[in-house]
């Protein structure tokens, strides 16, 4: 690893001088910043589970460098604690010093708390270039992913909404057509619509047999991330005459928007509310200035066989492979799951119980 200039950064492991305001602006506008490493995200999972850590590292002028949001939950069989960074840390990778800076301050952090291990998964894609930094850095490839590592990306920058429209498949802007044709309306929903969104929830989970969070963990998300029309989180709800049918969570990060949740009732699937209800987001997240709209999660499978085996798959992610790849998006690959091990032998325990359980304790 290199070494820190001391004059250039240090690090701050309880940066109290470090304010909301300051760590979420620092996240919103970096290029590496995600919505998973928001002092918001931070809170919501805090009162779901996990203790929200955070480090930063920053200059002589207190200017934030890089930054770690880290969650810490309890592991069973007295394995003590697991110490992950969804989405981060949030460093300029490219400046080697803040990056080592950025991951040497949340390890001493996470270490320092008793973790076994720390996870991360970082925003980058999935290059030797930045795989040969975090080797240097110490971590080691894991073989599970918690957040999606192959997604779709759809492209805002664009002068007219019509070039967005042009880069879908033909059916995709039919249904979006479609679905106005026959009354689907769309409208921002708030707080008071959660229990709108967990039925909808509920009847998606039912159909495509994946689980979901209990209702308090949508109330409280949408209680903290989408507030108002200032908040980076907007609920989507569509209706044909008053009846809700479909419902996105989608968010706006910097440059860059995500489809978090999406949800469908079985009912007027015809009429294809779930088709208009995403181009709305999309024209939301432009509205928003976003450059890009992640359709957050599809197969991990190259493109080949995406394309090839998309209609005969409905397992797994395979299941809204074929709504999201209509959109239009180009398919990209993030580096996926690393971890920096503080205890071998516990580690090793770790991954024996997660081979017996089919789970890694750091579920979302």
């Amino acid at each position: 690893m290199l070494q820190r200039n001391p004059k250039q950064a240090r690090s701050r492991q309880n940066p109290l001088d470090v304010t909301d305001q300051d760590w979420n602006r620092f996240v919103m506008n970096h290029p590496h910043g995600h919505l998973l490493q928001t002092r918001m995200w931070g809170e919501l999972k805090a009162t779901h589970g996990w203790k929200s850590l955070h480090s930063t590292v920053v200059n002589n002028t207190g200017k934030i460098l890089g930054a770690a949001l880290v969650l810490m939950r309890k592991l069973p069989y007295g394995l003590g604690n697991i110490a992950y960074a969804p989405r981060g840390p949030v460093v300029d990778w490219d400046n080697e010093e803040y990056a080592e800076a950025t991951i040497r301050t949340t390890a001493k952090l996470a270490q320092r708390k008793g973790a076994l291990a720390l996870i991360i998964e970082p925003d980058l894609f999935d290059t030797p270039l930045d795989e040969h930094l975090l080797e240097r850095c110490g971590f080691i490839p894991v073989h599970f992913s918690v957040q999606p590592r192959r997604t779709s990306l759809i492209n805002l920058d664009v002068d007219e909404e019509v070039d967005i429209l042009s880069a879908m498949k033909q059916k995709t802007r039919y249904n979006i057509g479609l679905a106005r044709r026959k009354g689907i309306t769309i409208r921002t929903g708030g707080i008071e619509d959660a229990p709108i969104f967990y039925n909808l929830m509920q009847a998606t989970a039912e159909r495509d047999t994946f689980s979901i969070h209990p209702f308090a963990y949508y109330r409280d998300f949408m209680a903290l991330l989408a507030r108002d029309s200032d908040s980076p989180a907007r609920l989507l709800i569509a209706e044909h005459g008053g009846q809700p049918l479909a419902a996105v969570i989608a968010t706006a990060i910097g440059k860059r928007a995500t489809y978090l949740y999406g949800a469908s009732t079985n009912e007027k699937r015809d009429l294809m509310p779930t088709y208009l209800l995403q181009w709305e987001a999309i024209l939301w997240a432009r509205s928003k200035g976003c450059v890009s709209y992640d359709m957050w999660g599809i197969p991990d499978e190259d493109e080949a066989v995406l394309e090839a085996q998309f209609e005969t798959r409905h397992d797994g992610l395979w299941g809204v492979y074929r709504f999201k790849r209509g959109f239009g998006g180009q398919v990209v690959r993030h580096i996926g799951t690393w971890a920096l091990v503080f205890s071998p032998l516990r580690w090793w325990l770790y991954q024996q119980a997660n081979r017996l359980r089919k789970t890694h304790g750091l579920g979302g």
